[in-house]
């Protein structure tokens, strides 16, 4: 049986240990000071203008929304659909205790997909795919 000193310490080790993988999500996606591509630049705008807020400059999340340079959010597990099914409906938190993610107005599908492309080159940029 634990005591009441073993479990504090324990939960102190695990919140130490938690630290690190915290912090890495916001730091900047390896290459992400490199400027877009100008192919990209358009998506980065619209990101910026649209997104950025929740999602962090460089998609790396904010206190307010996830990181999308993320392996949570690779093609495979959330492909490009996905992004447009969000801006349009908004999404239901799933993968992180932000709240809900509500429906972005005034971006068209030929927006989000400039932002899709903009977001993929964020997670090659960080290694992901």
């Amino acid at each position: 049986m634990r005591t009441p000193r073993t479990i504090w310490v324990s939960l102190f080790v695990l919140i130490l240990s938690a630290a690190p993988a915290c912090s890495q999500s916001e730091t900047k996606p390896k290459g992400a000071a490199a400027p877009a591509p100008a192919e990209l630049q358009g998506g980065e705008a619209k990101f910026t203008a649209n997104c950025a807020a929740c999602h962090g400059a460089g998609g790396v999340g904010t206190s307010q929304g996830p990181p999308l340079a993320h392996k949570i959010y690779e093609p495979n597990h959330h492909g490009d659909a996905a992004f447009q099914r969000a801006a349009a409906n908004g999404v239901k938190a799933h993968h992180w205790e932000f709240g809900n993610m509500p429906k972005i107005d005034g971006v068209t599908p030929e927006d989000v997909d400039q932002i899709v492309q903009y977001v993929r080159w964020l997670q090659r940029q960080a290694g992901i795919f």
